[in-house]
């Protein structure tokens, strides 16, 4: 079968829509510093199944395993690594800096957020 000649754009729109995965591979693109190429062979999949995929809804929750392994399976891509695509993004999202009046994560924060227990109470050597 042909690729249809709308692919590449559909894909390309995706990247704007947060809860598909055009969306994820962008900014895991961004984040990594990969070309399409490299994130279609890191998936082991041409650029083709990468466009499609690309319009494929982002899993997430509590099917996220399941939604993972139906994605990977019509596609037949690894879903290991899809999934740790995906898990990735979450994270690098979760620790950047937010906008919009949200919290700002930074290294102080990240360092207080680590202590479980006042100065006073620091075990002597």
């Amino acid at each position: 079968m042909a690729t249809p000649d709308w692919l590449k754009t559909a894909a390309q729109r995706s990247e704007r829509e947060t809860w598909m995965l055009g969306h994820v591979f962008a900014r895991y693109r961004q984040v990594e510093g990969r070309t399409d190429e490299e994130l279609a062979a890191e998936l082991g999949c041409s650029l083709e199944v990468l466009e499609w995929l690309s319009l494929c809804r982002r899993p997430q929750g509590e099917r996220f395993a399941e939604h993972v392994l139906a994605i990977a399976k019509r596609f037949a891509v690894d879903p290991r690594r899809l999934g740790a695509v995906i898990r990735h993004v979450e994270v690098m999202n979760a620790l950047a800096p937010q906008r919009d009046g949200g919290v700002v994560a930074n290294k102080g924060s990240l360092l207080l957020a680590a202590r479980d227990r006042p100065k006073d109470e620091e075990p002597s050597s």
